[in-house]
């Protein structure tokens, strides 16, 4: 090979690695353990920006430790800017993003990507446009989107994304009656109670809020019937609700049965013909 190709090789060697490591893919002397302290890392330092924010709005911590929040936010801010350009760098590896400039532009605009760009995006944004603008401090709130990207690093959370995905059509069905559901008897409490508490029955999404409260089977207790139609009619969607609130767990859980399932059929296969072995 000539000298001036090596470096050519080398690089397309380093993307490989890059690559497999951002993306969690096999290749070459990546171990499962290098994986794993990446993925872990990652997780760590995703959860830790959230206890931040959260320990940020503790007046008693934050004003005499600002200077450590700051540091670590800033850290965190380097290490997702770091991942996203690694990312997009390697990204043309896989062949649904193999154009070297389309490829990038369809891969930025991925869900999971626009999710890892918001993570730093916000940070960068004050020194973008240079004014004292206030509504700028509203996107500190986009920190918190940071834990979405703890599907990454999670086979338990992308499980659960392919059993949702998966079970889409159920879930949307059994969301549409609850809405239903919701719709009616917040419509008949309202005329049923309106007269009898006009102060707390307005209008009907007034009336809904009831209707969630009751659904849910929370009871606050703020806003109630006191009539007698109206007690059946809370006593009907409270029942209702319990049966309505178990069907998207039922469909969940049969999902994961059915995710369970399909991982074990493919651990039995035969890795190099795919034959499934007895």
């Amino acid at each position: 090979m000539s000298a001036e190709g090596r470096p050519m090789q080398q690089l397309a060697h380093l993307k490989r690695k890059v690559y497999a490591l951002v993306e969690t893919v096999s290749y070459e002397d990546l171990t499962r353990r290098k994986y794993d302290a990446y993925d872990v890392g990652m997780l760590i330092l995703i959860f830790l920006n959230l206890v931040s924010v959260v320990l940020e709005t503790v007046q008693s911590l934050y004003v005499p430790y600002s200077h450590i929040f700051r540091d670590f936010e800033v850290f965190s801010i380097i290490v997702f800017t770091v991942d996203y350009v690694l990312r997009l760098w390697t990204c043309t590896l896989n062949d649904k993003y193999k154009s070297p400039f389309w490829g990038r532009v369809r891969f930025a605009f991925s869900f999971i990507a626009l999710i890892d760009l918001l993570s730093f995006l916000p940070f960068y944004l004050p020194m973008i446009i240079p004014f004292d603008l206030r509504f700028l401090r509203a996107f500190r709130l986009f920190r918190l989107i940071r834990v979405l990207k703890i599907s990454r690093y999670s086979e338990a959370i992308r499980s659960f994304g392919r059993v949702a995905f998966a079970k889409k059509g159920e879930l949307l069905t059994a969301g549409l009656a609850i809405l239903i559901l919701l719709l009616i008897f917040s419509s008949l409490l309202y005329f049923v109670e309106h007269q009898a508490q006009p102060e707390k029955f307005k209008n009907i999404p007034e009336a809904m809020w009831w209707g969630v409260v009751t659904l849910t089977t929370v009871g606050y207790g703020d806003i109630y019937p006191v009539t007698g139609a109206g007690k059946i009619l809370s006593s009907l969607m409270s029942l209702l609700g319990i049966g309505l609130f178990a069907l998207p767990a039922g469909i969940l859980s049969a999902g994961f049965v059915e995710e369970m399932r399909s991982k074990r059929d493919q651990t039995k296969k035969c890795p190099h013909c795919g034959e499934k072995l007895d």
